[in-house]
This record gives C-alpha cells, structure tokens and sequence, in this order.
C-alpha cells in the first residue's frame, strides 16, 4: 500500500467534515454568536482572562493540545498493522476528538472560563463535580507523567535538543514582551522575530555536540526531569501573555510547519508502506502491546483520536482567552483536526520501516530474538543517522528514524539522514513540552478551585500565595511518576486515564446539551461517549488484571503495581459514578420532566443577560 493513498484520504475527510459537521454543530448545537462578551473580556485581569488574536491563541491551544500522544501513540499501535490505527485516527477524531474539543470549549466560555469540574457540577450534580474534580485532578498528573517521559526518553544526552528547546524560552518572553508592552497588538513583528530566532536556534543547535557548551546541555535522565519541573513551575506562575501563550504560539510554527513538511514530503516520497495492513497481533500477544486490537489500540492511540486532556485545556487556559465565540470552532474542532493528522503522518512514517526494523527499535535486543526476524536496512539506517537506535523502546525513536527517512528521500536531501533525525527528536520534544506548561497551570487552576471550596482566598487565580503553593504540589506529583516510572507502565494508565477523562467530558456535554432543551442533537455527543467510555472501561479492567497485578509479584516492581492498580481503579469508579449521576439527570429530565434551579442553559439559542445557578452568557 502506498501512502500518500492514506493520506488523501485523511485530508479529504478531514476537510469535509470541518466545512459541513463542524459548521452544523456550531450552528444547531452550540449557536455561537458574536453579541455574546467572552470572559476574556469580561473578566480581563492581564494575568489569566486575556482577549487573544485568534491566530495566536490556535498557535497555544494547538500547542498545548498536541503532546506525546498523536506522535507516540499511532507508532506504538503499527504493530497491529496500519489498517486499524488508520481507521480509527480519521473517523475518530472528525466524530469524536474534535466534537469533543468543540463542545467543551464553549461550554467553558459560556460558563465564565469554568473547568471543567465546576461545569459538570452545574450540568449533572454536585456530586459529580466534587468526583470529577478528584478524578480530573489524578488524570491530569497522570497524563503529564506519561507525556513528560516521552520528552526526557528523547532529550537524555542530547545536547542537540535541549539546547534548541531551552532557547525558546528567552525567544518567547521577548515576544511576549513585544506583542503585549513595546508594540502592543503587532502581531506580524513579533511572529517575524519569534520564528527567525526559533530557526536560527535550531540550526545553531548542531554546533553544540562537541563544543565547549555541550557539557551544560548533555543532561542525564534526572537532570532533564529537574529541569522540566522548574520550567513547568515558572510558565505555570507567570502572567501567561508573558511566556505560556508566546511560546506555544512560537512552536506551533514548528509543530505546524513540520507536519505541513512532512505531508508534502509523503506526497513527493510517496513511501510504501512495509507494515502489513493487519498483523498477526491483533488477537493479542504483540511484543509491543500486549493485549488485544480491541480495546488496546484505542488507548493506545489516544490523543490523536479523542483525548480527555483537551478537555482540561479547553475549560482551562483557552476560554479564558477567546476573544469572540465564533472563534472557537477553528480553535476547538480545527486544532484537533491538525492533531488527528499529526497522528495519521506518525502513523504512515512508522509502518513505512520495514517490520523487523521497527520491532528491532522498539524492542530490547532480548526480546526481539524470540521473534525470529532479522532486520533488513536497520544497520544502514543507524549509520546514516550517526547513533544505535536499535533497542529503544517508547515509540519516540522509530518515529524520529521514520521521519528522517522521508525526509532525506527527498531529492536534494540525500545525505542529510543524521540532521533531519535530530531535528525530528526536538521536534518531538518540542510538541510535549509545550503541553507540560499548559497542562501544569491546567492542574493548578483544578488544584486551587478544589481548595478554593473551603477556603475562599484559594480560589482565586491571581492570588500569588495560592499560585505557589498549587503549582508546587502539582509539579511534584508529576515528576515523581515520571522519576519513578517507564513507558511500559505509565503509557498504559495514560491511555485508559485520559480516555476515560474524554467519556466524562463527553458526559457532561451530552448533559449541557440536553439541559438547553435540544435532546434532537444529543447524538453528538453521546454516540461517542458510550462507545469511548465502554471501551476504556474494559481496557482499564483488562490492564489491572493482565499488567499491573502481575508486577505485584515481584518485589522490584510490587510498589509499582500496586500504586498503578489502585490509581486505575480509583479513576474507573470516579468515571462510573460521573456517569450514573448523568443517566440519572438525563432521567429526570426527559422522563419525569423536573427542572433544577441550577440547571444550565448555555447552549440554548436565545440571547440571556443572567443564568441560574450563577452562569452568565
């Protein structure tokens, strides 16, 4: 099979379905309208609540919402072939992941910027926003956990790298600094700055391996960790015009600009496709992953179909900065549509290596001797690229070889192997640390609404002393998983978290939806939230049995499997009793016709000044 067939495909529909699904949903379901003031405006501190040109907030959320997961998790799923992941990715993410990131964002900004936590307690209960807040709260330490270890796997003693991406920090607070206090609204000048630097810096990067510099940047695995919880700390604390949004906005361009390079070089390549379209590891057994296609592939996959994570920053850092409503469905439903082909180019750059090479990457020398294959251009392929990848389990390697090959059959760049591989590792580590950031200030507004319910001062997002003291628990609490964790146990628990997470999000849209009186459109989001949360629901239970008890056997791994257990667990129940709350409301509601002082009305169509329940239009 060829490639570029695959990718045609998945730009076609795509394209249709932004034009045509995601127009109707802003018209019937959600009826944007500009005459509404965003919080953005209403609620304008200069700190959180800030109007964003709408280019520049796609550039953060975009940014903040592509992570390890459209990368990763398509090149850890090839070994059950191309076909399904393939399937999965362009269906699920125009019915499913967009509609997801759509719904939500503006049911946050009609909600004042509320999380999505505090959106579920007035759509459905109290007691599921209280239990969403506990869930939501261990979901998104987990999910940064696991995205994180995809960026120390890819920048230990890589000096290359991590200079490239230290440098964008200084880049961004001096575009920050351009746009918002020497040249207010130039947008053009500061884009123009940001991404010269952001390229000079890149190439730059090359000269550092072997310099006197190189000892600074070559951190050990511990180190980047360190590293990783600082810079996390500071974007989490800092006005987010100053460094959050410049900086995603500054690596969107990269981000962007990649994929958008990577599409043509499929459409020039036109790679064949070596993995077959389904393995004989669909039925369970794979070396990789060890569970069956369904439903393993789907929380493996993960974000670059559906991703729960994006709903913590669409009622996150996002609202708080839309500038108008019709704003969000390039943001919501489009920045998801580019993550879903993020993920089909991953997925087309892994299954482009010949099988036993991909296994030999992604696989311990050990365990790849009981396969019985024998690599075929694996031995040119790290002579090209200067290094051993061979034995470098985690997806993140293949992938940058997979890239790189393209990239080098270019003509032109025939001999160019060795730089566009680790120009392919940052990039890599570029996409998840920009959602590290997010995610961080994402967990630290949950952390501070949490406490904020017993102690009012808490609650508030510019109260310095809160700030503080939320952001350093959060960042703790994540870089202790990934301090102590590895792929194959945080990667699972990742997947079948952040799923989960994406069925309660689609919950409490369903309940918003039903709430407004428009139950004729509920499909919308109910078709998805059954079928992602049934499946979670049976790979979570199939990964405490299958994985996770297993490590309680052996002493080494005893803590492990027993902290990995009882998170999943607690996550399911948390799920299970978000959802019963919502049948039960949805029951009430359109059986036994009840109405509720609280109940919500955000997307009903009428224009309203004041809302119950404290919610304002």
């Amino acid at each position: 099979m060829n490639a570029l067939y695959l990718l045609l495909v998945a730009l076609c529909v795509m394209a249709i379905a932004y034009r045509y699904y995601s127009a109707f949903i802003a018209a019937k379901v959600i009826a944007l309208d500009d005459s509404r003031v965003t919080p953005a405006h209403e609620l304008n501190d200069g700190q959180n609540f800030h109007p964003t040109n709408k280019w520049v907030l796609f550039g953060h959320h975009f940014a903040a919402i592509a992570g390890a997961g459209p990368l990763i998790g398509p090149v850890l799923a090839a070994q059950f072939g191309y076909l399904p992941g393939f399937l999965w990715l362009v269906t699920g993410v125009v019915l499913a992941g967009a509609v997801h990131d759509f719904v939500i964002l503006a049911a946050s900004v009609r909600r004042k910027g509320r999380s999505l936590a505090s959106i579920a307690r007035f759509e459905i209960s109290p007691l599921a926003g209280i239990v969403g807040s506990i869930a939501i709260l261990i979901i998104v330490i987990i999910a940064l956990a696991g995205l994180g270890l995809a960026v120390v796997n890819a920048l230990r003693e890589s000096s290359w790298g991590t200079f490239t991406i230290a440098m964008t920090i200084p880049i961004a607070l001096f575009v920050g600094l351009w746009m918002n206090k020497i040249r207010p609204g130039k947008i053009t000048e500061a884009s123009i700055i940001g991404v010269v630097s952001v390229v000079a810096c890149v190439m730059l990067g090359s000269l550092i391996p072997g310099s006197f510099l190189e000892p600074y940047f070559s951190l050990s695995r511990e180190g980047i960790i360190i590293a990783m919880a600082i810079y996390g700390f500071i974007a989490s604390v800092l006005p987010v015009w100053l460094l959050l949004a410049p900086r995603d906005y500054l690596s969107s361009y990269m981000k962007i600009g990649t994929v958008a390079a990577l599409v043509i070089g499929v459409f020039i390549v036109a790679p064949d496709l070596k993995m077959e379209a389904v393995t004989q590891y669909i039925h369970g057994g794979g070396p990789i992953i060890p569970g069956t296609v369904y439903p393993f592939m789907f929380i493996t996959i993960a974000c670059g179909a559906i991703s729960g994570f994006h709903s913590l920053v669409a009622s996150g850092t996002t609202p708080k900065m839309l500038n108008k409503e019709t704003d969000a469905r390039m943001i919501g439903y489009g920045a998801m549509l580019m993550e879903g082909l993020v993920g089909v180019v991953a997925l087309i750059a892994a299954c482009s290596l010949w099988p036993a090479d991909y296994f030999a990457i992604n696989l311990t020398p050990e365990k790849f001797k009981t396969l019985g294959m024998t690599v075929v251009n694996l031995d040119e392929l790290q002579r090209e690229v200067g290094e051993i990848v061979a034995g470098r389990p985690g997806g993140a390697v293949s992938l940058a070889v997979g890239f790189a090959q393209i990239f080098s059959a270019i003509p032109g760049m025939r001999g160019l192997m060795s730089f566009w591989y680790h120009f392919a590792i940052m990039f890599e580590a570029l996409f998840i640390l920009t959602t590290i950031d997010a995610g961080t200030r994402v967990a630290r507004f949950l952390v501070q609404e949490f406490v904020g319910r017993m102690w009012k001062p808490f609650e508030r997002t510019d109260w310095i002393p809160g700030a503080l003291i939320s952001t350093t628990v959060v960042v703790f609490a994540w870089a202790y998983f990934i301090w102590a964790g590895s792929i194959s146990t945080i990667w699972p628990m990742f997947g079948t978290a952040n799923q989960l997470l994406a069925g309660v999000a689609l919950a409490v849209a369903s309940s918003a939806i039903i709430n407004a009186g428009k139950v004729r459109y509920v499909w919308v989001t109910l078709v998805p939230m059954l079928f992602v949360s049934i499946t979670t629901l049976v790979a979570g239970w199939l990964n405490i049995v299958d994985n996770y008890i297993p490590l309680t056997a052996n002493p080494g791994t005893a803590t492990q499997g027993y902290v990995n257990s009882t998170l999943t667990v607690i996550i399911m129940i948390c799920a299970i009793i978000i959802l019963i709350e919502a049948f039960r409301r949805w029951y009430r509601v359109l059986v036994k016709r009840e109405t509720f002082a609280d109940q919500e009305m955000i997307f009903a169509t009428e224009k309203v000044t004041h809302l119950p329940g404290g919610g304002c239009c």
